[in-house]
């Protein structure tokens, strides 16, 4: 059930009709992970939680740094040196007294990550190497845990959705495979503020849709943004079939 502060504070989104009361309780109910609390996971992480997703799992091993303000909004100049897994947990309490909290202040690797993979019902991959990625995604599809995948660098960003509870849906490895991606972070390519809150809000976007169960989520579909030209184009991902992490003869 909903309290009556709840109907009040989530009420324009209940009136979505494609999410109404029956979706807000679903949220209500949810576990979701975000990897990563910098540009990406900032907006992804405040969206949710004002959402009212029930429970937030934030994964972070490293702090805030002044260089980090240009774009991390969920971090403010008080809590530079701290960990962002703390700074992020302190303006989510603020935000949403009621949320849930679980906080994992070390790199999620092995049997950490697989283990905080299946506690969840929704993973967003915020983080900035393909090595994470790839770890995060191998667990998603091991646990069957559906994945929202982003990604920003310079003026160019991408969002996608890989959700292996569905016999058609591509994994992150049958997209990039070994590795296609440029292996520059944001602290050597730099990168644009508003691009990954853009992105970052795709990505809160996409986890309602899988959480609340409305609207066409992007499985099997690579959403590419432009912020030079503000243009957005979209590209079909298949699975494949020789996928070692998602396939048949998947180790």
């Amino acid at each position: 059930m909903l309290a009556d502060d709840e109907l009040l504070r989530y009420s324009r989104q209940i009136l979505l009709p494609q999410i109404d009361i029956q979706g807000q309780l679903r949220l209500k109910a949810a576990r979701a992970l975000i990897v990563g609390l910098g540009g990406l996971g900032s907006p992804v992480a405040l969206y949710l939680a004002a959402a009212g997703v029930g429970e937030l799992h934030l994964a972070d091993f490293d702090q805030v740094d002044l260089s980090n303000l240009q774009r991390q909004v969920l971090h403010d100049m008080s809590a530079l040196g701290q960990a962002k897994v703390e700074s992020a947990a302190a303006r989510l309490g603020a935000l949403a007294p009621a949320l849930r909290l679980t906080l994992h202040r070390r790199a999620l690797e092995g049997h950490a990550l697989a283990a905080a993979v299946a506690a969840v019902d929704l993973v967003l991959d915020c983080s900035d190497n393909f090595a994470t990625r790839e770890a995060v995604n191998a667990a998603c599809v091991a646990a069957r845990v559906p994945l929202v995948s982003g990604a920003a660098i310079r003026l160019e960003g991408q969002v996608s959705v890989f959700d292996p509870r569905r016999a058609d849906s591509p994994c992150y490895h049958c997209l990039y495979g070994q590795g296609g991606e440029d292996a520059l972070t944001c602290s050597e390519a730099g990168v644009a503020g508003p691009l990954v809150g853009l992105v970052g809000s795709l990505q809160a976007l996409e986890a309602l849709k899988l959480l609340a169960g409305f609207g066409d989520p992007l499985v099997g579909r690579l959403l590419l943004v432009d912020a030079f030209a503000s243009r957005f184009r979209e590209l079909k991902v298949r699975r494949d079939p020789a996928c070692p992490v998602c396939g048949p003869h998947a180790q």
